[in-house]
């Protein structure tokens, strides 16, 4: 353990990121210990079913995409052309 460490301190991982880290994995090997059983697993962690399936939702999830603007549509559901008023 203290030799990870070392190598995490040499390599400026951040406390925070560690302990991220170290949860998500601590977690994924507790749920395969007990089948991916939510109850059992939380009790085993002595942490809220709902607080560990918080945590598994946010390491299971990928980060989306931003959406693009959509153009304005009207009711036809058809895109609205903008028109540029003519300079006088």
């Amino acid at each position: 353990m203290e030799a990870l460490i070392k190598q995490m301190l040499d390599g400026q991982i951040l406390l925070s990121e560690a302990v991220g880290e170290f949860e998500k994995v601590y977690i994924q090997s507790a749920m395969a210990r007990h089948g991916d059983h939510l109850c059992n697993t939380a009790v085993a962690l002595g942490i809220h079913r709902n607080t560990l399936s918080k945590r598994v939702t946010e390491y299971s999830a990928t980060p989306k995409p931003k959406k693009r603007e959509q153009p304005a549509r009207g009711k036809s559901g058809k895109n609205l052309k903008v028109r540029k008023k003519a300079a006088r």
